[in-house]
């Protein structure tokens, strides 16, 4: 089955649904995990006139810190469940990017991520990173709601 699975957070609650269901999924068929997050370029982030006010080295900085605090927490919860977990920061990637990226480079079987499941104008307007890693993706995607 499955040897090497990829789970994306964010950190959101959403997100650790998709850890939970990850791990739970990887220690039933003894697979090992890789945890990814992603952190969006600077200039996506912060438009125009507020780059002045938030510059690049600063928003790095907490982007990094921030990824590091998901990161060691996903892990202390990998430990605590007995599952195998390395986990990977891709820094200025857009999401679905990074999470495609990572799957590659880690060579991974599975990814594992969630959806907000929005719909109509919502999902047109913002867009949906688990559907743009669904069409990208070499390997299979297991979107949890």
């Amino acid at each position: 089955m499955y040897k090497h699975i990829l789970i994306a957070t964010d950190g959101s609650e959403l997100a650790h649904k998709a850890v939970v269901q990850g791990f739970a999924l990887a220690k039933a068929v003894g697979a090992r995990v890789t945890v990814v997050t992603v952190t969006e370029p600077w200039t996506a982030v912060v438009p125009g006139e507020m780059g002045m006010a938030f510059p690049v080295d600063e928003y790095e900085k907490g982007a990094s810190e921030n990824a590091g605090g998901i990161l060691a927490t996903v892990k202390r919860e990998a430990d605590a469940a007995g599952v195998p977990c390395e986990t990977v920061h891709m820094a200025d990637q857009y999401p679905a990017d990074g999470i495609i990226a990572t799957a590659k480079d880690k060579a991974c079987d599975l990814i594992v991520m969630a959806s907000h499941g929005r719909r109509g104008l919502s999902r047109l307007l913002i867009g949906s990173q688990a559907n743009q890693v669904v069409v990208h993706s070499n390997v299979p995607v297991l979107v949890v709601r």
